[in-house]
């Protein structure tokens, strides 16, 4: 069974958004469920801080051993950090998707597209 934080919101493309400690920052990675399909992370590609996104504008690419996927913005905003530690470690995505595996920190350009996202439960219910 996939790990789903209760207090995270989530896409039907299988990434999370998680406060960052500023009120429009969030910090967005995938989901464990996600990580798990995908296999051994080998290469993550991510943006450069300061550029910016439309909810669902592709932001980057993940590669594992057995497939290589889009990362999707779940939310419009400009990216304000970068984990570079992926770089190096892109198996941190594996051992970590909701803590040292996160991706981009994104400053909300319209926080009210939050409220289309998946809660807890109703992203469980998708997975079934």
């Amino acid at each position: 069974m996939s790990d789903i934080p209760q207090d995270l919101l989530y896409t039907a493309d299988h990434e999370y958004l998680k406060p960052a400690g500023d009120a429009d920052v969030m910090t967005v990675g995938i989901t464990d469920f996600a990580q798990g399909e995908l296999g051994d992370v080998v290469f993550v590609e991510l943006p450069k801080v300061g550029t910016k996104f439309k909810k669902h504008d592709v932001f980057g690419t993940i590669e594992a051993v057995k497939a290589v996927s889009e990362l999707f913005a779940p939310v419009s905003g400009e990216v304000v950090a970068v984990n570079d530690r992926l770089d190096g470690e892109p198996a941190l995505v594996n051992s970590s998707p909701y803590g040292d595996g996160w991706m981009v920190k994104l400053r909300m350009t319209d926080p009210s597209e939050k409220a289309s996202l998946l809660d807890a439960s109703a992203y469980s219910a998708k997975l079934g």
